[in-house]
C-alpha cells in the first residue's frame, strides 16, 4: 500500500502544526468574562510605565482623568502641579477604567492611541501598553490587514482586559485589578501581595493549577468599598479599593475607603469649583459630619452622608442609629508623595497591596485641598468559579495540558523517514 506513507506524514504534519500554533497562541493568557448586556463597571488595570512619563501623560494613554491615576495609588495630589509631575520608568501603578460589554465579553475599548514614526504593533502592545494587550488584538480591533504598514497619526483603538464579576469576590465588595504577571511572579506571591489566597485567585481566573507565566493577565480581587447610589446618579457604581481615594460629583467631593475598611466614607474636596449644597435637610450637619451621643442604651449616631450626584446637584442624606457602642474616629488611608524613583521590590515583585502597612493610624487626609485638575470566552476547567461569581471565566490554555514530549516525538516522527 505505497499511497499510505503520504498520508501518513501529512497527517503528522498537519497534526504538529496544529499543536505549535495552539502552543504559540496560549503563551499568553487571559481570563475572560462573558457577558450578556449593556452596563459597565468600574476596574483598574496594572500597568508598568515604558519610560519617564508626566502623571497627565500616563492618563493621556488610557484617556483618564490624571486625577483619578494619582488617587487611585493614594498619591497626594495636594502637591503643587503634580499632574505634571515626573514618574519614573518601570513604575507600577494602577490605572481606573470603566469595563463595558462588548461583543459578548468584558472588556475596556475607551482607549485610543495615535500612531508616531517608528511604532509597531507590537511595540504598542509590549512596550507602550506592557503587555496589557496583543498586537493581534490590536490588528482585530482596527482590521488591519497589513500590520507592517501603520500610517504616522493613525488613530487606533486598544482593547484592555477588565473583569466586574458583580463587584463582589466571595459575597463582599471587590474591585477586579488586570495584572500582567512578571517572570519573577509566583500565585503565592501575587495572592499575598493583594491580601488574597492562592485559591481565590484560581476560583476568579478558573485555573487548574498554580502554573502561571510571564505575560499571562489574571484578574486579581481587591477589597474594596462599594457606594449605593441611585442609578439615577452619575456616580451610581462607584467602588474604591482600600487604601485608597476617589473624585466625584465634578471634583467637589471625595470619597476615601480606609485600611481594612468596607464603608465608603465621603467628605467635601475643598476645590476652587463652584459645588452645590452639601448640607444635609433638617440638619446643621454637613457631608460627612458625624455626631455622637452616648448613653445607657448605647451610642446614638447621626451622620450626613453623601448619596450621589444627579443633575448638578451633591444628594445628602440624613441618617440616625443606635449602635452598641461609639464608632472611632475615622480611617483614612495613608498617603504617599509624587514618586520619584522606582526601587527593586517595586520593579521585581507584584505591586503592593492596595493596603499598605503601618496604614491604621486615624489620620487626616491632605487631599481636603485637592488641586483641581482577542478573543472567544472559553470554558473552566472543573465547571465555573465558586463564590460570587455567577459567570464562567476561562485562562485561554486549551494546548496547555498537551505534554512538550508529545510535540517533541512527533516532530521526531518527521525527520526520520524510516520511522514511517
Amino acid at each position: 500500500m505505497p499511497n499510505q506513507k503520504p498520508n501518513f506524514l501529512s497527517f503528522y504534519k498537519l497534526l504538529c502544526f496544529v499543536l505549535l500554533t495552539d502552543v504559540a497562541l496560549v503563551a499568553s493568557k487571559s481570563t475572560i468574562e462573558p457577558c450578556s448586556n449593556s452596563d459597565s463597571c468600574n476596574a483598574l488595570l496594572g500597568y508598568t510605565l515604558y519610560t519617564d512619563l508626566k502623571v497627565a501623560e500616563v492618563a493621556s494613554l488610557f484617556q483618564v482623568d490624571p486625577i483619578s491615576v494619582l488617587t487611585a495609588n493614594a498619591i497626594d495630589i495636594s502637591y503643587p502641579d503634580v499632574e505634571n509631575h515626573i514618574l519614573p520608568s518601570q513604575l507600577f501603578v494602577k490605572i481606573p477604567i470603566l469595563c463595558s460589554c462588548v461583543d459578548g465579553i468584558r472588556k475596556s475599548v475607551s482607549t485610543h492611541y495615535k500612531t508616531r514614526p517608528q511604532d509597531t504593533l507590537s511595540s504598542i502592545a509590549d512596550s507602550i501598553y506592557a503587555g496589557l494587550v496583543s498586537a493581534d488584538q490590536i490588528r482585530e480591533a482596527n482590521s488591519i490587514d497589513d500590520p507592517s504598514v501603520l500610517d504616522v497619526g493613525q488613530n487606533l483603538v486598544v482593547p484592555l482586559p477588565c473583569t466586574c464579576f458583580n463587584g463582589t469576590d466571595n459575597g463582599l465588595p471587590a474591585i477586579y485589578l488586570s495584572y500582567v504577571v512578571k517572570p519573577v511572579d509566583t500565585l503565592a506571591g501575587i495572592a499575598a501581595s493583594y491580601s488574597t489566597t492562592i485559591t481565590d485567585l484560581m476560583n476568579v481566573n478558573a485555573m487548574g493549577g498554580t502554573s502561571i507565566t510571564p505575560g499571562d493577565i489574571l484578574a486579581v480581587p481587591l477589597s474594596a468599598c462599594a457606594s449605593n447610589f441611585p442609578k439615577y446618579a452619575s456616580d451610581h457604581g462607584l467602588i474604591v479599593p482600600n487604601g485608597s481615594y476617589a473624585i466625584t460629583a465634578s471634583h467637589c467631593v471625595q470619597c476615601s475607603c480606609g485600611p481594612g475598611s468596607r464603608n465608603l466614607y465621603c467628605m467635601p474636596a475643598s476645590l476652587a469649583v463652584s459645588c452645590s449644597s452639601m448640607q444635609c435637610k433638617s440638619s446643621n450637619l454637613m457631608l460627612g459630619n458625624v455626631t455622637v451621643q452616648q448613653s445607657s442604651a448605647g451610642c446614638n449616631v447621626t451622620s450626613c452622608a453623601y448619596s450621589g450626584y444627579a443633575n448638578g446637584t451633591i444628594i445628602t442624606s440624613l441618617s440616625s442609629s443606635l449602635q452598641p457602642r461609639c464608632p472611632g474616629p475615622q480611617q483614612f488611608p495613608t498617603l504617599v508623595a509624587p514618586p520619584t524613583y522606582v526601587t527593586r521590590d517595586s520593579v521585581f515583585a507584584p505591586a503592593p497591596a492596595p493596603q499598605s502597612d503601618g496604614a491604621t493610624t486615624a489620620t487626616v487626609p491632605k487631599t481636603s485641598t485637592v488641586p483641581s485638575t482577542g478573543s472567544l470566552p472559553g470554558f473552566p476547567p472543573g465547571g465555573a468559579p465558586f463564590g460570587s461569581l455567577s459567570n464562567a471565566s476561562t485562562l485561554m490554555n486549551s494546548a496547555a495540558a498537551l505534554p512538550a514530549a508529545l510535540v517533541i516525538y512527533l516532530l521526531a516522527k518527521l525527520i526520520s523517514p524510516l520511522s514511517l
